[in-house]
């Protein structure tokens, strides 16, 4: 099988699995706990959160083990509207992950906070100038995803977070995406607070991360026992914790050796694989804007996306369908975000970039690490050029 799905998850690093085993185990206390188990685990949670801060650039006690993205994403929020509320007015991206998009509307209904969305183009890429336009006096808070998670675009979060410290807002970024293909110091220097996964690069899913800007508190989410200094209580998961700092650290080492390995050979994998499914499916169907069976298009911005998240419609054919040709083949793949799966209506990223309906449900997603073998790669894209034809053909001769 061809695992092509790394933007859902991927599985846990040998080396992390090694060394959290013990913490299973042999060192298994309570992290709050005054005696020998509990402080073994009480040291290994403070070297975990020594080695995440040096991974992103920041002090020890900025960082908030957390139970992943979700969590992370809902802590931001909420913790840096409530705690700071110098307006009642937020904004988000239109194509933001659906924690920040649920917890950002659940600030409108439980709190009264106004709500509006940054538009997006067929690009996918939020406009500086767009986020300008809506920043207001009583603004409090800007979410702005860095990497998004279907189509792969890498959003100007830099240029953004100045012009919302400008105006005296907060900006929270889901960087949950962008370990594996960016570094991440210079989104943390930018970001008031920032939302790791663990699983996604690597670590223990259930895991996670925030970390905080410097001067920034937070109205916790969770109260009761005052753990995390009073950010989120509840006992923290250790192995998890651990986990998640590791694969931090290994996923910068990663992103350092990948970069040296494209200035040395060329061409990003992710265009090259954009390259064959394209072409080949525009000699097969008669060429892309023609009277093929299926119109083929990659999603979102050709240059400014990371190398390992490969997004296509085929407007003409269902998604789900090709997923299905391309199980057959050895491949696996999605149709947009694994928080959706399951779901029968069309992307709401794609949407709100501006694909109709019809379109949207035509879209799949191809994503990898930078480990990813060359050769995967190359069968992968010919097996979509395979499966997108054997579904066009089903239905041209449903047709006749």
């Amino acid at each position: 099988m061809i695992h092509l799905d790394a933007a859902a998850t991927q599985p846990v690093r040998p080396e992390i699995l090694a060394a959290v085993l013990p913490l299973f185990t042999e060192q298994f206390g309570n992290p709050a706990s005054h005696h020998e188990a509990g402080e073994a685990a009480g040291r290994a949670l403070d070297w975990a959160r020594s080695v995440a801060a040096q991974a992103l650039g920041v002090r020890p006690g900025r960082v908030i083990f957390t139970s992943g993205g979700t969590e992370s994403n809902a802590m931001a929020l909420h913790g840096l509207a409530l705690a700071r509320p110098r307006g009642r007015h937020v904004l988000v991206s239109a194509i933001e992950h659906p924690s920040v998009l649920r917890a950002a509307a659940q600030l409108g209904r439980w709190h009264g906070f106004e709500v509006q969305t940054i538009p997006v183009g067929l690009s996918g890429v939020v406009d500086p100038a767009d986020v300008a336009a809506r920043l207001r006096p009583d603004t409090t808070l800007v979410a702005l995803m860095a990497v998004n998670n279907e189509v792969g675009t890498v959003q100007p979060v830099p240029d953004v977070a100045r012009l919302a410290h400008a105006a005296g807002a907060r900006v929270h970024v889901d960087a949950v995406q962008a370990g594996t293909w960016l570094g991440l110091e210079h989104l943390a220097a930018a970001a008031d607070t920032l939302a790791v996964s663990g699983h996604k690069l690597g670590g223990m899913k259930g895991a996670g991360l925030l970390a905080l800007g410097r001067g920034i508190e937070l109205e916790p989410l969770l109260d009761g026992g005052g753990q995390e200094d009073g950010r989120r209580s509840g006992t923290v998961n250790v192995p998890g914790a651990v986990s998640t700092a590791l694969a931090l650290k290994a996923a910068a080492e990663d992103v350092a050796a990948y970069a040296s390995g494209v200035a040395a050979c060329g061409q990003e994998p992710g265009k090259r694989m954009a390259g064959v499914v394209l072409g080949g499916l525009a000699g097969a169907l008669g060429g892309l804007g023609g009277p093929g069976v299926v119109q083929a298009s990659l999603s979102g911005d050709a240059e400014r996306r990371v190398p390992g998240i490969v997004s296509f419609v085929f407007d003409g054919v269902h998604a789900e369908s090709v997923l299905i040709e391309l199980g057959r083949r050895g491949v696996l793949a999605s149709s947009g975000s694994a928080c959706a799966a399951g779901s029968s209506e069309p992307s709401e990223v794609l949407t709100a970039m501006g694909w109709d309906a019809p379109a949207a449900l035509g879209a799949l997603r191809l994503s990898f690490s930078p480990s990813a073998p060359a050769a995967d790669l190359e069968a992968a894209a010919g097996a979509v050029v395979e499966s997108v034809l054997a579904v066009a053909g089903r239905g041209a001769n449903a047709g006749r």
